[in-house]
Protein backbone atom coordinates (compact mmCIF):
# COMPACT_ATOMS: atom_id res chain seq x y z
CA UNK A 1 0.00 0.00 0.00
CA UNK A 2 0.97 3.63 -0.31
CA UNK A 3 1.31 5.84 2.75
CA UNK A 4 -0.05 9.29 1.93
CA UNK A 5 0.24 12.64 3.67
CA UNK A 6 -2.55 12.71 6.29
CA UNK A 7 -4.63 15.78 7.18
CA UNK A 8 -2.41 18.41 8.82
CA UNK A 9 -5.00 20.24 10.86
CA UNK A 10 -7.24 23.27 10.47
CA UNK A 11 -6.15 25.71 7.76
CA UNK A 12 -3.23 23.60 6.47
CA UNK A 13 -3.16 21.40 3.38
CA UNK A 14 0.48 21.31 2.23
CA UNK A 15 4.09 21.66 3.34
CA UNK A 16 7.71 21.25 2.29
CA UNK A 17 9.78 18.15 3.08
CA UNK A 18 12.70 19.17 5.31
CA UNK A 19 14.16 15.78 6.31
CA UNK A 20 13.45 12.24 5.12
CA UNK A 21 14.20 9.50 7.66
CA UNK A 22 13.67 6.35 5.55
CA UNK A 23 14.88 4.83 2.30
CA UNK A 24 13.87 1.87 0.15
CA UNK A 25 14.31 -1.44 1.96
CA UNK A 26 14.01 0.03 5.47
CA UNK A 27 11.75 -1.64 8.01
CA UNK A 28 9.42 0.83 9.71
CA UNK A 29 7.15 0.49 12.71
CA UNK A 30 3.74 2.05 13.21
CA UNK A 31 4.09 5.67 14.45
CA UNK A 32 7.80 5.75 13.52
CA UNK A 33 8.81 9.19 12.15
CA UNK A 34 8.95 9.14 8.35
CA UNK A 35 9.79 12.76 7.54
CA UNK A 36 9.80 16.31 8.83
CA UNK A 37 7.42 18.68 7.09
CA UNK A 38 7.71 22.46 7.20
CA UNK A 39 4.23 23.95 7.26
CA UNK A 40 3.19 27.48 8.12
CA UNK A 41 5.80 28.53 10.71
CA UNK A 42 6.49 25.15 12.28
CA UNK A 43 8.31 21.93 11.45
CA UNK A 44 6.19 18.85 12.20
CA UNK A 45 7.15 15.17 12.24
CA UNK A 46 4.94 12.88 10.16
CA UNK A 47 4.75 9.31 11.55
CA UNK A 48 3.97 6.09 9.65
CA UNK A 49 0.42 4.86 9.95
CA UNK A 50 1.40 1.19 9.69
CA UNK A 51 4.39 -1.15 9.97
CA UNK A 52 6.09 -2.66 6.94
CA UNK A 53 8.98 -2.52 4.50
CA UNK A 54 9.59 0.60 2.42
CA UNK A 55 9.23 -0.43 -1.22
CA UNK A 56 9.22 3.02 -2.79
CA UNK A 57 10.04 6.59 -1.76
CA UNK A 58 8.03 9.16 -3.70
CA UNK A 59 9.39 12.39 -2.19
CA UNK A 60 12.73 14.00 -1.39
CA UNK A 61 13.85 16.95 0.77
CA UNK A 62 12.73 20.22 -0.75
CA UNK A 63 9.57 18.80 -2.36
CA UNK A 64 6.30 20.58 -1.64
CA UNK A 65 3.59 18.01 -0.96
CA UNK A 66 -0.14 18.21 -0.30
CA UNK A 67 -2.59 16.22 1.80
CA UNK A 68 -3.31 12.90 0.09
CA UNK A 69 -0.05 12.83 -1.88
CA UNK A 70 2.01 9.61 -1.81
CA UNK A 71 5.03 9.65 0.49
CA UNK A 72 6.27 6.05 0.58
CA UNK A 73 5.15 2.60 -0.55
CA UNK A 74 4.82 -0.02 2.19
CA UNK A 75 4.57 -3.82 1.98
CA UNK A 76 3.34 -6.14 4.75
CA UNK A 77 1.40 -3.27 6.29
CA UNK A 78 -1.79 -3.96 8.14
CA UNK A 79 -3.60 -0.63 8.09
CA UNK A 80 -5.41 1.44 5.55
CA UNK A 81 -3.65 4.53 4.22
CA UNK A 82 -4.09 7.54 6.47
CA UNK A 83 -5.18 9.74 3.61
CA UNK A 84 -8.22 7.57 2.95
CA UNK A 85 -9.29 7.49 6.59
CA UNK A 86 -11.29 10.18 8.37
CA UNK A 87 -9.36 12.68 10.43
CA UNK A 88 -9.21 12.54 14.23
CA UNK A 89 -12.24 14.80 14.48
CA UNK A 90 -14.07 12.70 11.91
CA UNK A 91 -14.29 15.64 9.52
CA UNK A 92 -14.28 15.13 5.75
CA UNK A 93 -11.45 16.37 3.57
CA UNK A 94 -12.66 16.09 -0.04
CA UNK A 95 -10.15 17.18 -2.64
CA UNK A 96 -12.37 19.90 -4.04
CA UNK A 97 -12.59 21.73 -0.71
CA UNK A 98 -9.62 23.91 0.16
CA UNK A 99 -9.22 24.34 3.92
CA UNK A 100 -6.67 27.14 3.77
CA UNK A 101 -7.34 30.83 4.11
CA UNK A 102 -8.98 31.16 0.72
CA UNK A 103 -12.72 30.53 1.00
CA UNK A 104 -14.29 27.65 -0.85
CA UNK A 105 -16.13 28.58 -4.03
CA UNK A 106 -19.62 27.28 -3.36
CA UNK A 107 -21.76 26.17 -6.29
CA UNK A 108 -24.08 28.55 -8.07
CA UNK A 109 -27.83 28.38 -7.45
CA UNK A 110 -28.18 26.53 -10.77
CA UNK A 111 -25.94 23.73 -9.50
CA UNK A 112 -27.59 23.63 -6.11
CA UNK A 113 -30.98 23.24 -7.72
CA UNK A 114 -29.82 19.95 -9.25
CA UNK A 115 -30.42 18.37 -5.87
CA UNK A 116 -32.71 20.46 -3.68
CA UNK A 117 -32.55 17.90 -0.87
CA UNK A 118 -29.04 19.12 -0.07
CA UNK A 119 -29.79 22.82 -0.20
CA UNK A 120 -31.56 25.01 2.35
CA UNK A 121 -33.74 27.97 1.74
CA UNK A 122 -30.88 30.41 1.14
CA UNK A 123 -33.17 33.14 2.37
CA UNK A 124 -30.39 34.94 4.22
CA UNK A 125 -31.74 34.29 7.75
CA UNK A 126 -29.19 32.95 10.23
CA UNK A 127 -29.85 29.20 10.54
CA UNK A 128 -29.82 27.34 13.84
CA UNK A 129 -26.40 25.75 14.45
CA UNK A 130 -23.88 25.30 17.24
CA UNK A 131 -20.95 27.75 17.44
CA UNK A 132 -18.54 24.97 16.44
CA UNK A 133 -20.58 24.32 13.28
CA UNK A 134 -20.60 28.05 12.44
CA UNK A 135 -16.82 28.22 12.87
CA UNK A 136 -16.35 25.15 10.66
CA UNK A 137 -18.57 26.69 7.99
CA UNK A 138 -16.64 29.99 8.11
CA UNK A 139 -13.31 28.15 7.82
CA UNK A 140 -14.55 26.23 4.78
CA UNK A 141 -16.33 29.20 3.21
CA UNK A 142 -19.75 27.51 3.35
CA UNK A 143 -22.98 29.54 3.46
CA UNK A 144 -25.05 27.80 6.15
CA UNK A 145 -28.27 29.25 4.73
CA UNK A 146 -27.79 26.81 1.84
CA UNK A 147 -27.44 23.77 4.10
CA UNK A 148 -30.62 21.95 5.12
CA UNK A 149 -30.63 21.04 8.82
CA UNK A 150 -31.79 17.55 9.79
CA UNK A 151 -32.03 18.00 13.57
CA UNK A 152 -35.09 19.14 15.46
CA UNK A 153 -36.36 22.51 14.28
CA UNK A 154 -34.09 22.47 11.24
CA UNK A 155 -30.91 22.79 13.35
CA UNK A 156 -27.75 22.11 11.35
CA UNK A 157 -25.40 19.42 12.69
CA UNK A 158 -22.03 18.11 11.51
CA UNK A 159 -23.61 15.39 9.37
CA UNK A 160 -25.53 18.03 7.40
CA UNK A 161 -22.33 19.95 6.65
CA UNK A 162 -20.60 16.72 5.62
CA UNK A 163 -23.46 15.83 3.28
CA UNK A 164 -23.37 19.32 1.75
CA UNK A 165 -19.61 19.06 1.12
CA UNK A 166 -20.05 15.65 -0.50
CA UNK A 167 -22.74 17.18 -2.68
CA UNK A 168 -20.35 19.92 -3.79
CA UNK A 169 -17.77 17.28 -4.61
CA UNK A 170 -20.19 15.38 -6.81
CA UNK A 171 -21.29 18.55 -8.57
CA UNK A 172 -17.69 19.57 -9.23
CA UNK A 173 -17.19 16.48 -11.40
CA UNK A 174 -20.26 17.17 -13.53
CA UNK A 175 -19.64 19.09 -16.79
CA UNK A 176 -21.69 22.23 -17.16
CA UNK A 177 -21.93 25.23 -19.42
CA UNK A 178 -21.30 28.68 -18.02
CA UNK A 179 -24.31 30.97 -18.08
CA UNK A 180 -24.32 34.71 -18.70
CA UNK A 181 -25.43 35.26 -15.11
CA UNK A 182 -22.15 33.87 -13.84
CA UNK A 183 -19.51 36.53 -13.36
CA UNK A 184 -15.97 35.14 -13.34
CA UNK A 185 -13.67 36.20 -10.50
CA UNK A 186 -11.02 38.59 -11.81
CA UNK A 187 -7.64 36.91 -11.88
CA UNK A 188 -4.83 38.45 -9.89
CA UNK A 189 -2.48 40.27 -12.28
CA UNK A 190 0.67 38.30 -12.95
CA UNK A 191 3.74 39.65 -11.21
CA UNK A 192 6.11 41.45 -13.55
CA UNK A 193 9.37 39.56 -13.97
CA UNK A 194 12.39 41.83 -14.28
CA UNK A 195 15.80 40.76 -15.54
CA UNK A 196 18.03 42.57 -13.02
CA UNK A 197 21.15 41.00 -14.55
CA UNK A 198 20.89 43.55 -17.37
CA UNK A 199 22.41 46.12 -15.03
CA UNK A 200 25.03 44.03 -13.26
CA UNK A 201 25.86 40.73 -11.56
CA UNK A 202 23.19 39.13 -9.37
CA UNK A 203 22.64 35.93 -7.42
CA UNK A 204 19.31 34.34 -6.63
CA UNK A 205 17.95 32.57 -3.58
CA UNK A 206 14.47 31.03 -3.57
CA UNK A 207 12.03 32.13 -0.88
CA UNK A 208 11.91 29.57 1.91
CA UNK A 209 8.50 28.13 2.82
CA UNK A 210 8.60 30.16 6.04
CA UNK A 211 9.38 33.39 4.18
CA UNK A 212 6.52 32.66 1.76
CA UNK A 213 4.15 32.25 4.72
CA UNK A 214 5.40 35.50 6.28
CA UNK A 215 4.97 37.34 2.98
CA UNK A 216 1.44 36.00 2.50
CA UNK A 217 0.37 36.75 6.07
CA UNK A 218 1.86 40.25 6.12
CA UNK A 219 0.21 41.12 2.79
CA UNK A 220 -3.14 39.81 4.00
CA UNK A 221 -2.90 41.58 7.36
CA UNK A 222 -1.87 44.90 5.80
CA UNK A 223 -4.46 44.82 3.01
CA UNK A 224 -7.45 43.77 5.15
CA UNK A 225 -6.82 45.76 8.36
CA UNK A 226 -6.90 49.59 8.43
CA UNK A 227 -3.83 50.24 10.58
CA UNK A 228 -3.23 53.19 12.90
CA UNK A 229 -0.16 53.42 15.16
CA UNK A 230 -0.05 55.29 18.47
CA UNK A 231 3.50 56.34 19.48
CA UNK A 232 4.89 57.20 22.88
CA UNK A 233 7.92 56.67 25.14
CA UNK A 234 8.08 55.00 28.54
CA UNK A 235 10.44 56.05 31.32
CA UNK A 236 11.98 52.71 32.33
CA UNK A 237 14.87 54.10 34.40
CA UNK A 238 13.62 52.71 37.70
CA UNK A 239 12.35 49.51 36.09
CA UNK A 240 15.74 48.81 34.50
CA UNK A 241 17.47 49.38 37.84
CA UNK A 242 15.05 46.90 39.41
CA UNK A 243 15.76 44.41 36.64
CA UNK A 244 19.51 44.66 37.11
CA UNK A 245 19.17 44.24 40.88
CA UNK A 246 17.42 40.86 40.54
CA UNK A 247 18.88 39.60 37.25
CA UNK A 248 21.58 37.50 38.93
CA UNK A 249 19.08 35.84 41.28
CA UNK A 250 16.90 34.90 38.30
CA UNK A 251 19.87 33.44 36.44
CA UNK A 252 20.49 31.09 39.37
CA UNK A 253 17.01 29.73 38.64
CA UNK A 254 17.77 29.31 34.90
CA UNK A 255 15.76 32.38 33.92
CA UNK A 256 16.62 35.71 32.33
CA UNK A 257 14.82 38.74 33.72
CA UNK A 258 14.35 41.01 30.70
CA UNK A 259 12.21 44.03 29.89
CA UNK A 260 10.05 41.69 27.80
CA UNK A 261 9.14 39.80 30.99
CA UNK A 262 7.91 43.05 32.53
CA UNK A 263 6.20 44.01 29.26
CA UNK A 264 4.10 40.85 29.32
CA UNK A 265 2.80 41.61 32.81
CA UNK A 266 2.24 45.31 32.03
CA UNK A 267 0.36 44.52 28.81
CA UNK A 268 -2.00 42.14 30.61
CA UNK A 269 -2.78 44.81 33.22
CA UNK A 270 -3.66 47.26 30.43
CA UNK A 271 -5.70 44.62 28.57
CA UNK A 272 -7.80 43.97 31.66
CA UNK A 273 -8.73 47.66 31.77
CA UNK A 274 -9.31 47.84 28.00
CA UNK A 275 -10.78 44.47 26.88
CA UNK A 276 -11.38 45.71 23.32
CA UNK A 277 -7.62 45.27 22.72
CA UNK A 278 -7.92 41.60 23.73
CA UNK A 279 -10.75 40.98 21.27
CA UNK A 280 -11.21 39.85 17.65
CA UNK A 281 -13.57 40.91 14.90
CA UNK A 282 -15.83 38.14 13.59
CA UNK A 283 -16.47 39.55 10.12
CA UNK A 284 -18.91 36.81 9.13
CA UNK A 285 -21.17 37.30 12.14
CA UNK A 286 -20.44 41.04 12.44
CA UNK A 287 -19.59 40.58 16.10
CA UNK A 288 -16.71 41.53 18.37
CA UNK A 289 -15.43 38.52 20.32
CA UNK A 290 -14.11 39.51 23.75
CA UNK A 291 -11.68 36.91 25.10
CA UNK A 292 -11.49 36.26 28.81
CA UNK A 293 -8.00 34.76 28.61
CA UNK A 294 -4.64 36.41 27.98
CA UNK A 295 -2.44 34.50 25.54
CA UNK A 296 0.35 36.82 24.39
CA UNK A 297 2.34 36.24 21.21
CA UNK A 298 6.07 37.05 21.27
CA UNK A 299 7.73 37.90 17.96
CA UNK A 300 11.04 35.99 17.80
CA UNK A 301 13.71 36.95 15.28
CA UNK A 302 15.24 33.77 13.82
CA UNK A 303 17.64 33.05 10.98
CA UNK A 304 14.72 31.64 8.98
CA UNK A 305 12.41 34.59 9.62
CA UNK A 306 9.94 35.97 12.15
CA UNK A 307 8.11 33.39 14.28
CA UNK A 308 5.46 34.27 16.89
CA UNK A 309 4.96 31.59 19.56
CA UNK A 310 2.25 32.20 22.15
CA UNK A 311 2.66 32.30 25.93
CA UNK A 312 -0.67 31.25 27.42
CA UNK A 313 -2.43 32.52 30.56
CA UNK A 314 0.11 35.26 31.26
CA UNK A 315 -2.22 36.71 33.89
CA UNK A 316 -1.87 33.54 35.99
CA UNK A 317 1.95 33.46 36.01
CA UNK A 318 4.55 35.36 38.03
CA UNK A 319 7.71 36.96 36.63
CA UNK A 320 9.96 33.94 37.22
CA UNK A 321 7.51 31.65 35.40
CA UNK A 322 7.15 34.13 32.54
CA UNK A 323 10.92 34.60 32.25
CA UNK A 324 11.52 30.84 32.08
CA UNK A 325 8.80 30.34 29.49
CA UNK A 326 10.14 33.23 27.42
CA UNK A 327 13.53 31.50 27.26
CA UNK A 328 11.92 28.19 26.29
CA UNK A 329 9.68 29.47 23.51
CA UNK A 330 12.41 31.69 22.05
CA UNK A 331 14.85 28.77 21.94
CA UNK A 332 12.29 26.44 20.38
CA UNK A 333 11.41 29.08 17.77
CA UNK A 334 15.06 29.59 16.81
CA UNK A 335 15.59 25.83 16.57
CA UNK A 336 12.36 25.48 14.53
CA UNK A 337 10.99 23.05 17.10
CA UNK A 338 7.92 25.06 18.00
CA UNK A 339 4.70 23.22 17.13
CA UNK A 340 1.88 24.60 15.01
CA UNK A 341 -0.41 24.66 18.03
CA UNK A 342 2.07 26.83 19.94
CA UNK A 343 1.68 29.49 17.23
CA UNK A 344 -2.12 29.72 17.55
CA UNK A 345 -4.61 31.24 19.95
CA UNK A 346 -2.86 34.53 20.67
CA UNK A 347 -4.94 37.50 21.83
CA UNK A 348 -2.27 40.23 21.58
CA UNK A 349 1.33 40.36 20.31
CA UNK A 350 4.54 42.03 21.52
CA UNK A 351 7.45 42.70 19.17
CA UNK A 352 10.59 43.82 21.04
CA UNK A 353 13.40 45.13 18.84
CA UNK A 354 15.27 46.66 21.77
CA UNK A 355 17.96 44.01 21.73
CA UNK A 356 18.74 44.82 18.10
CA UNK A 357 18.37 48.60 18.04
CA UNK A 358 16.13 51.18 16.49
CA UNK A 359 13.48 53.37 18.00
CA UNK A 360 9.83 53.80 16.99
CA UNK A 361 8.45 51.48 14.31
CA UNK A 362 5.04 50.45 13.00
CA UNK A 363 4.34 46.75 13.69
CA UNK A 364 1.67 45.03 11.59
CA UNK A 365 -1.35 43.63 13.44
CA UNK A 366 -1.33 39.84 13.61
CA UNK A 367 -4.82 38.87 12.38
CA UNK A 368 -7.25 37.87 13.92
CA UNK A 369 -5.89 39.95 16.78
CA UNK A 370 -6.71 43.66 16.77
CA UNK A 371 -3.55 45.18 18.24
CA UNK A 372 0.21 44.71 18.57
CA UNK A 373 2.82 46.49 20.68
CA UNK A 374 6.26 47.33 19.30
CA UNK A 375 9.11 48.07 21.72
CA UNK A 376 12.27 49.90 20.63
CA UNK A 377 15.71 50.29 22.19
CA UNK A 378 15.81 52.43 25.32
CA UNK A 379 18.13 55.46 25.28
CA UNK A 380 19.21 58.04 27.84
CA UNK A 381 17.54 61.38 27.18
CA UNK A 382 17.27 64.67 29.09
CA UNK A 383 13.93 64.90 30.87
CA UNK A 384 12.52 67.73 32.97
CA UNK A 385 11.50 66.43 36.40
CA UNK A 386 10.74 68.61 39.43
CA UNK A 387 11.89 71.70 37.56
CA UNK A 388 15.30 70.21 36.79
CA UNK A 389 16.78 68.30 33.87
CA UNK A 390 17.70 64.65 34.54
CA UNK A 391 19.04 61.88 32.33
CA UNK A 392 16.32 59.22 32.07
CA UNK A 393 16.13 55.95 30.15
CA UNK A 394 13.21 56.25 27.70
CA UNK A 395 11.91 53.28 25.75
CA UNK A 396 10.02 54.09 22.50
CA UNK A 397 6.81 52.18 21.84
CA UNK A 398 4.39 51.89 18.92
CA UNK A 399 0.88 50.48 19.38
CA UNK A 400 -0.70 49.46 16.06
CA UNK A 401 -4.41 48.69 16.09
CA UNK A 402 -7.33 47.75 13.85
CA UNK A 403 -9.25 50.98 13.29
CA UNK A 404 -12.41 49.04 12.40
CA UNK A 405 -12.63 47.96 16.04
CA UNK A 406 -10.59 50.48 18.03
CA UNK A 407 -10.83 54.28 18.01
CA UNK A 408 -7.98 56.71 18.57
CA UNK A 409 -9.28 57.78 21.97
CA UNK A 410 -9.32 54.18 23.17
CA UNK A 411 -5.75 53.71 21.93
CA UNK A 412 -4.57 56.83 23.77
CA UNK A 413 -6.18 55.67 27.01
CA UNK A 414 -4.66 52.21 26.59
CA UNK A 415 -1.18 53.70 26.19
CA UNK A 416 -1.64 55.90 29.29
CA UNK A 417 -2.53 52.86 31.39
CA UNK A 418 0.25 50.82 29.80
CA UNK A 419 2.82 53.46 30.77
CA UNK A 420 1.45 53.46 34.32
CA UNK A 421 1.70 49.65 34.49
CA UNK A 422 5.35 49.75 33.38
CA UNK A 423 6.16 52.30 36.06
CA UNK A 424 4.27 50.58 38.89
CA UNK A 425 6.56 47.55 39.39
CA UNK A 426 7.97 47.22 42.89
CA UNK A 427 10.58 44.98 44.48
CA UNK A 428 7.82 42.73 45.81
CA UNK A 429 6.75 41.92 42.25
CA UNK A 430 10.25 40.71 41.35
CA UNK A 431 11.49 38.94 44.47
CA UNK A 432 11.76 35.15 44.26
Amino acid sequence: MDFKLPPLGEGADSGTVVNLFVKEGDQVKKDQPILELENEKAVATIPANAAGTVTKVYVKPGDKISVGQKIIGLSDGGAAPAASAPSARNEPAPEVIQTGRAPVQTPSPEQADLDSTDVGSGGGLSPAAAPSIRKLARDLGIDLTRVRGSARGGRIVLEDVRAFIQRLQRLSTQPRTATPAETPTPAKPAAEQIDFSKWGPVNKKPLSPLRQVIARRMSENWSTIPHVTQFDSIDVTDLNALRKKYAEAYEKHDARLTLTSFALKAVVEALKKHPIFNASLDEAAQEIVFKEYYHIGIAVDTEAGLIVPVIRDVDKKNLIEISKELETVARKARERKVSGEELKGGTFTISNQGGIGGAHFTPIVNKPEVAILGLGRGALQPVVRNNSIEPRLLMPIGLSYDHRVIDGGSAARFVVDLLAAFQSFKAGDVKL
